[in-house]
């Protein structure tokens, strides 16, 4: 069952188009992340969901009702933004009732939901105190209470983590999964966080420039980006991109790398003789002995460490530079030559014209290509 369906909704401000003939289909249940740079769109859908503002075209329809028209106090949605918005003059109690008190619900009821709610969000022993007196996280936890309180059938949370400090930031991620499972809610969410994305998504919405240019499961977005642009998006360290020619034999279609032939199993013969764009997450380079079948030679220019990873950039025959990524405590040169395994059944092929990903086939073959 769709809980919430978008139908080619387009939003104008002035000359600009801000949405862009968009179309969403959030099943019940469902976790959909909207996820992009600023400027794509993100907040000003959420906002055209929740009724604060109209669409110039198209339909928005909540549990199968048209709800274009519909006064936002009347569409039964529980809403969280990032600038908190809470009352000032209500303590933490009243902030979160709120909902529950303008639906005239009993008094039990409003002690009931909020204790039950902030005993959730672990914000119980602040329930009396201001806004001023809250700490960013607890003020951020008191305004996601407050959407949850009334159970709603559809949630909103505009980027509800971004003002809040690494720390919680992170025990959130681990947190909503487990606690929006337990409302049962429907729930669109907005983040410009790639790991927030992939955290709490069932799906993730890729949108830009007021258009949705992918949408799948946290693994189809990041092991099978649309183009060049999504596949830096989501990784840290970003993905490797290497301007090649693809070649194809009998055996299929290839690449040329430091004087290596790279199988690319599954790449179709029609990329062959095209500029292409080559992509290697760093994760799925590994250093090997020389004697390896596929091993790159490589000069190691330098060494991070980060935290559970330590990066390696290394130089190319050609002076392309890669990023290589390994398990923190893991062996690897510090300098000088070295040898890399690129797997290319795990690479991307990007069309250099459209940055568009170039499909897998099953059977392939081609023409030349050129050294990186």
């Amino acid at each position: 069952m769709t809980t919430l369906q978008l139908d080619n909704i387009v939003k104008r401000y002035k000359s600009q188009t801000v949405l862009d003939h968009l179309s969403l289909d959030v099943k019940n249940g469902e976790t959909l992340v909207l996820f992009g740079p600023s400027g794509a769109g993100k907040s000003v859908l959420l906002r055209l969901v929740a009724g604060v503002i109209e669409p110039d075209e198209g339909k928005v329809l909540i549990g199968g009702e048209d709800m274009t028209d519909v006064d936002a106090e009347h569409r039964g949605i529980g809403m969280a933004f990032q600038n908190f918005a809470l009352f000032p003059h209500m303590d933490a109690f009243d902030n979160i009732a709120s909902p529950l008190t303008a639906a005239h619900s009993t008094t039990d009821a409003i002690k009931d939901g909020v204790a039950r709610v902030a005993k959730l969000l672990k914000i119980d022993h602040v329930l009396s105190h201001h806004p001023k007196a809250l700490s960013n996280g607890q003020k951020q936890r008191t305004a996601l209470a407050r959407a949850l309180v009334g159970s709603p059938p559809l949630l909103l949370l505009d980027d509800p983590l971004r003002n809040v400090d690494a720390k919680l930031r992170f025990e959130m991620r681990l947190e909503l999964p487990r606690l929006l499972a337990a409302q049962g809610a429907t729930v669109v969410y907005v983040t410009q966080d790639y790991k927030e994305a992939m955290a709490l998504g069932d799906r993730i919405a890729v949108m830009a420039e007021g258009r949705i240019r992918q949408i799948g499961t946290p693994q189809e977005i990041y092991n099978t980006p649309a183009d060049i642009e999504i596949a830096r998006l989501f990784g840290d360290p970003t993905v490797n991109l290497l301007d090649v020619t693809p070649k194809a034999e009998a055996d299929g279609v290839s690449v040329q790398l430091s004087d290596i032939r790279i199988p690319l199993p599954g790449i179709p013969a029609t990329a062959a003789g095209k500029p292409a764009v080559l992509g290697l997450r760093p994760e799925i380079l590994r250093f090997v002995d020389a004697a390896t079948p596929g091993a790159i030679p490589v000069t190691v220019e330098a060494e991070t460490p980060l935290n559970e990873k330590t990066v390696t950039l290394v130089l190319t025959v050609r002076k392309r530079e890669i990023l290589v990524s390994r398990p923190a405590g893991t062996p690897g040169p510090v300098s000088g030559p070295a040898h890399v395994a690129v797997d290319g059944s795990h690479a991307f092929l990007f069309d250099k014209e459209t940055g568009l990903l170039i499909g897998r086939k099953d059977t392939n073959r081609g023409a030349k290509g050129e050294a990186a």
